[in-house]
């Protein structure tokens, strides 16, 4: 159990020691639980809420929180560790224990008051809860500034109106983080961020997309219809919910990468066995140097990525700025997730495009790791302006 494990090694500096321990632990919770279910729940769609709260009671699903709000009261590196076993069997559950922590958790535990922290952290650090978290709309998706769900003050209320998209857990999430203009279209300082409770009136689920990978997590609607909230549900000043998402991103892009990494890892393994087991003209086809040379472009960019993406966790848990860092390594481990994933099915050639091998999905689920979070374009974007100040 991973939160046996913080309470008897958080306290000394064996940080390796401590991500080995953790990296067994999340390997035998994924082995028991998720790798037996991970086809059926692909093909089914099938979001398996009881799993979570499962990894919640192993401590995984409030890994950055503190101990006072019932968190493991880890770091970034560890985070890591955890995200990318989860993904290295079924990329789904990483995607969805990544999006419960570094977004809608995180979200709360960096800019809620001690009220706020109190009344959420707690469920949502045990699995009890599940968080969404919503900026992303129909209309727009990098142009943020543009959006059109609005919160509207009246009195000590404010009324919401409108639809967020690609939500990870929108329908079946216990809260949400929702961020809406309070001001006027791309003006500076137009968004403010909310916790929104399921059950509130004027607050819905909408449609569950249908989608071509990553299907066990659930991505979906959310829509507000003269949605009151009180005051007391903002997160910090009005005006500020735009520059605290970015905040939360860089983070997430962390996330990205772990969970790109994991997938990577994931596809490699498959074909490395693969490889070893399948004769053709009488020897292994890990022998021909096509296949060879394959697998250790595969291994290089996988090394690659582990680096960027541990760096970005590193400066992250030292309090540093990671903006370009997390950028660079979501950038680069999502593109060697699909790069490698694809050279997965290739090296399984027509066993590869079947589901009765694991490389067809690790195929499918890596491609959203390019786009989920801010797309690989938004990426250079972000490094760009990073190295040109």
């Amino acid at each position: 159990m991973v939160s046996e494990i913080v309470e008897n090694q958080v306290s000394t500096s064996e940080r390796t020691a401590l991500c080995q321990l953790i990296i067994q632990a999340v390997r035998d919770i994924s082995e028991r639980h998720i790798r037996p279910n991970s086809r059926q729940w692909d093909e089914t769609q099938h979001f398996p809420a009881d799993l979570f709260r499962l990894l919640g009671e192993q401590g995984l699903m409030g890994m950055l929180v503190p101990g006072e709000y019932g968190g493991a009261g880890l770091g970034y590196r560890e985070y890591v560790a955890a995200i990318v076993e989860l993904s290295r069997v079924d990329g789904s559950i990483g995607l969805s224990m990544a999006a419960h922590n570094s977004l809608c958790t995180n979200h709360i535990l960096l800019f809620g008051n001690s009220e706020q922290k109190q009344t959420y952290l707690p469920r949502l650090a045990s699995g009890e809860w599940i968080g969404a978290w919503g900026l992303t709309e129909p209309n727009t998706g990098s142009d943020a500034g543009n959006m059109r769900t609005t919160a509207v003050r009246d009195g000590d209320e404010w009324v919401l109106n409108g639809a967020k998209n690609f939500i990870t857990h929108g329908k079946s999430g216990n809260v949400a983080v929702v961020i809406a203009r309070t001001g006027e279209p791309n003006a500076p300082h137009n968004a403010t961020a909310f916790v929104v409770e399921r059950g509130t009136p004027g607050f819905t689920g909408g449609r569950k997309e249908d989608k071509l990978g990553m299907r066990a997590s659930e991505t979906a609607e959310m829509l507000f219809q003269d949605c009151r909230i009180p005051d007391s549900q903002r997160l910090g000043e009005v005006g500020d919910g735009f520059v605290q998402s970015l905040k939360v991103l860089d983070g997430g892009r962390i996330s990205i990468a772990a969970l790109s990494l994991g997938i990577a890892y994931g596809a490699y393994d498959a074909a490395v066995a693969y490889a070893k087991e399948r004769e053709q003209f009488g020897k292994p086809i890990a022998s021909f140097q096509a296949i060879g040379f394959k697998l250790a472009d595969m291994a290089t960019e996988i090394e690659a990525s582990r680096l960027l993406t541990y760096q970005a966790a590193d400066l992250k848990d030292e309090g540093k700025t990671v903006t370009k860092e997390s950028a660079m390594a979501k950038l680069f481990a999502s593109e060697t997730a699909v790069r490698v994933a694809n050279e997965a099915v290739q090296i399984f050639g027509g066993y590869g495009y079947t589901k009765d091998f694991p490389a067809e999905r690790f195929y499918r689920d890596a491609k959203l790791c390019t786009i989920g979070e801010g797309t690989s374009e938004i990426q250079k974007v972000v490094i760009s302006r990073q190295i040109l100040k």
